[in-house]
């Protein structure tokens, strides 16, 4: 490649790798406050962010971490002009309370009700606050005219003084037993919503457009029709590399929608390329990360990410619903729906190709999920994830770089499982909803709270149309909203309530209505180990290891259950016990169970078994058999082997991980063959731990295998996938072994993710070579001439000066290097 072609190139990663970074780059997190702010007494906030306040048309700053439980306080930090709060507040008041009462609680979710009590007719928009303001309180101030009788409680301050203050909010009305169904308020939250939509219009091609649009065409109302006509024509011509699958998820999610809805073929040319694209962007095992895969069917990047690669689904499901009639677009679903499928009754669909999600829901990616299985027709799946949807209440404001798709995708998810479940799920959340709705009926992006990961990324997404989709289910106009009809059978209400509860106790910190693990009982923790939600069984398994009691005859019992979900709650809890067990009787009980033909149960009995460690070895052989073995009918990407390379293999916590002693020899070698072809980068990495205890003659069988997974890269787990090839160099060059000489430059990969610990660890490799490397020095010199045309120059400066005084010193080299070749396959 010309050295121009090369400065082309890395303009193109260097430009992609820029945008990624202002998507996804962490902004410094909030410095967590050592007490509790009171700004009464003249205190300081630290600096994050503030949140709309209702329709009040006031924002403020509200104490948290992790949840705002511990708030007593609202400073306000804006009001918009001409807003119901304009004139009743100002910058810097503080809100102590409502109804005439100081806040006893959670200060934001008191606020919130009691937004939402006032919006009631009964009320009249009468918003009643508790209101403190610096400095004294002058004759005739008081907005309200009440008397001093009134301002008691609150009580006053040197520094300012407090009194009962009314801000007048629009009558919305109360939300029905059944919101957002069958509920007036919410049709009308609807209508105003779509109306401030209209009022900003779709100007550009971008995701909350898009959802925004989706929100508009889901009210069915002519009016809007022109501007949808005019943002499906843009979104047809729409093209993009960087972010691809980002916007190309819901601009395909639009225009199908909108094709479906309005009979529109003109955009149908427009939305087949676009569902194409992204068919044929799809990698090999499935997945798409931040751009489209690579020729070799390999993510780019950093590897899988599911929040654009979920809505690239549906939306390709909903394309071919629409009309797209393809091939390749029936396979891309096919193996899309295979990879996430794998995560039903394990856990929560993670960030990318990782194991389960511990919680309930992972940034909306499970609400995804249970909107993609229902129209797919898969009823186990989509009623699984419907379920994790619907016990996420607690978990919806947190997520990977803020929680705004867990917010988006949450009500189209919890929907799935019926009219019951949706109002207790309202029930619990309605305060939020009505917390974030400004007073023009639009929604502006509510942060995570304070030690969360909140990047501030979406802090500018307009969110409105993200917001409304949850008060546009009761019309069942878009298939995203239920236009077909559920694939499983409505929750009953026996059912609802065993999943709302499996939602509580998600905070560690006691909150009211909230009941902690630590203070349950050892009955309702055993009890847990049976639930449904494998959140439940995990958080009940970690507590009882944190225990002293006896609990393990009552494991051994749970085990050997007919029941799946007990089983797994019983392998897990039995690799937390710590004290007070029988380790042999454990050992015995999992080891049984990897060989039972419940996939899940045996990787969790491997994952056990590794964490009890040194008393588990008798395990070893029937682990590295089942290793050995593939079924690819019945586990075609070969999880149980990727996870048996981490509870075997993992140097700090594997079970022959540091010490191969006793272990079968033969047995070993036809299991790690197995490993090194995983499709996960991260388990074939975990293999490296052998090559640093084998010596050259017990590695000699596998050097072949050992050098195929140098040359191909595993196809997942991209992030991890250098580990297993680096090892793969640093081995052959340990043993002379001449082939890891140009390995060692072609796997730098220089304009991918990851380079500079590549690049570094790859030439401190070569480096043992010594004069024995002179063979590859003309690719040493066009790599010094690459580097030198690197659009990050102060990155690889001191890489070109490591990669100068290597040729050097190889070049003047003079000692003798005995090297062995590859053994012959």
């Amino acid at each position: 490649m010309s050295i121009q072609n090369r400065v082309k190139q890395f303009a193109v990663v260097f430009f992609s790798a820029a945008v990624v970074s202002s998507f996804c780059a962490a902004a410094p997190p909030a410095k967590r406050l050592k007490k509790i702010p009171d700004f009464t007494e003249g205190d300081k906030t630290n600096g994050s962010h503030d949140w709309t306040l209702g329709p009040t048309g006031a924002r403020g700053w509200i104490y948290a971490w992790k949840h705002t439980a511990d708030a007593r306080q609202i400073l306000i930090t804006k009001v918009a002009k001409g807003s119901p709060a304009d004139g009743v507040l100002k910058v810097d008041d503080v809100i102590l309370g409502v109804d005439g009462k100081l806040f006893d609680d959670d200060a934001r979710i008191l606020f919130a009700r009691a937004v939402t009590r006032a919006e009631r007719e009964a009320s009249r928009g009468v918003l009643k606050l508790v209101r403190w303001r610096a400095g004294p309180l002058e004759a005739g101030q008081s907005e309200t005219g009440q008397s001093e009788a009134g301002q008691s409680e609150a009580g006053q301050s040197e520094a300012g003084q407090s009194e009962n203050v009314e801000i007048r909010i629009p009558v919305m009305g109360t939300y029905s037993d059944t919101a957002p169904f069958n509920c007036q308020k919410s049709a009308k939250i609807f209508q105003l919503g779509c109306e401030a939509i209209a009022n900003k219009g779709l100007r550009r091609v971008s995701i909350p457009n898009s959802i925004n649009a989706l929100a508009l065409l889901a009210s069915g109302q002519p009016k809007y029709r022109p501007m949808l006509a005019s943002y499906a024509e843009q979104v047809s011509r729409y093209r993009a590399d960087a972010f691809a699958t980002w916007y190309y998820g819901y601009s395909i999610m639009f225009l199908a929608e909108y094709a479906l809805a309005t009979g529109d073929d003109s955009v149908m040319p427009g939305l087949t390329r676009l569902a194409m694209e992204a068919a044929h962007g799809q990698s090999k095992v499935g997945s798409w990360g931040h751009r489209f895969a690579m020729p070799d069917g390999r993510v780019g990047g950093y590897g899988c990410m599911n929040s654009p690669g979920i809505p690239l689904t549906i939306s390709m499901v909903l394309a071919r619903e629409a009309g797209v009639n393809n091939p390749d677009l029936d396979l891309a679903i096919t193996r899309s729906a295979r990879f996430l499928r794998w995560y039903v009754d394990k856990g929560a669909i993670p960030y990318g190709d990782h194991a389960p999600w511990p919680g309930h829901e992972d940034n909306g990616k499970c609400s995804m999920v249970a909107v993609l299985f229902d129209l797919l027709e898969d009823r186990e799946a989509a009623s699984f994830f419907a379920k994790m949807s619907t016990a996420a209440y607690d978990e919806r404001e947190r997520g990977h770089t803020g929680n705004f798709f867990n917010m988006l995708w949450a009500m189209p998810g919890v929907s799935r499982c019926g009219p019951l479940a949706s109002a207790e799920y309202w029930r619990e959340t309605a305060w939020f909803y009505d917390l974030a709705r400004k007073w023009d009926g639009s929604y502006r992006y509510q942060g995570s709270p304070d030690g969360e990961e909140e990047h501030g990324k979406y802090a500018d997404f307009e969110s409105t149309g993200a917001y409304l989709l949850a008060y546009a289910l009761p019309l069942e106009s878009l298939y995203i909203t239920g236009k077909k009809p559920s694939s499983f059978p409505a929750l009953k209400k026996s059912e609802v309530d065993d999943v709302i509860a499996a939602g509580r106790g998600f905070f560690e910190t006691k909150q009211k209505d909230r009941f902690r693990y630590q203070d349950r009982s050892e009955e309702e923790l055993l009890n847990g180990l049976s639930s449904w939600s494998p959140s439940v069984r995990r958080r009940s398994a970690q507590e009882l290891g944190k225990r002293k009691g006896v609990f393990q005859p009552a494991l051994l019992k749970l085990i050997a259950s007919d029941d799946r979900y007990t089983r797994y709650g019983a392998a897990e809890a039995l690799g937390k016990l710590r004290s007070n067990a029988d380790a042999a009787a454990s050992v015995s009980a999992l080891t049984e169970a990897l060989e039972s033909d419940d996939l899940c149960l045996r990787i969790l009995a491997g994952q056990a078994l590794a964490s009890i460690g040194q008393p588990a070895m008798s395990a070893v052989p029937l682990m590295l058999q089942r290793l050995a073995m593939t079924d690819l009918e019945n586990d075609p990407r070969g999880m149980e082997q990727r996870f048996l390379c981490f509870s075997l293999f993992n140097r700090r916590d594997g079970l022959i991980g540091r010490s191969l002693e006793g272990v079968d020899r033969e047995l070993l070698l036809r299991a790690v063959r197995v490993g090194l072809q995983n499709e996960d980068g991260r388990a074939r990495g975990s293999l490296g731990s052998v090559y640093q205890i084998l010596t050259y003659e017990e590695i000699k069988p596998l050097l072949p295998a050992i050098h195929q997974a140098i040359v191909e890269p595993a196809p997942s787990g991209i992030m991890f996938a250098s580990q297993i090839r680096l090892s793969g160099v640093e081995l052959l060059a340990k043993h002379r072994i001449r082939e890891g000489m140009p390995l060692c430059i072609e796997i730098m990969e220089i304009d991918k993710w990851g380079k500079k610990t590549r690049i570094t660890q790859c030439l401190k490799t070569l480096e043992t070579y010594g004069a024995a490397a002179k063979p590859v020095l003309p690719k040493l010199r066009q790599l010094e001439k690459d580097l030198r045309a690197h659009p990050e120059p102060q990155m690889m400066a001191p890489i070109i000066k490591q990669i100068r005084d290597l040729t050097e010193e190889i070049e003047n080299g003079t000692e003798s290097v005995e090297l062995r070749s590859l053994p012959k396959t």
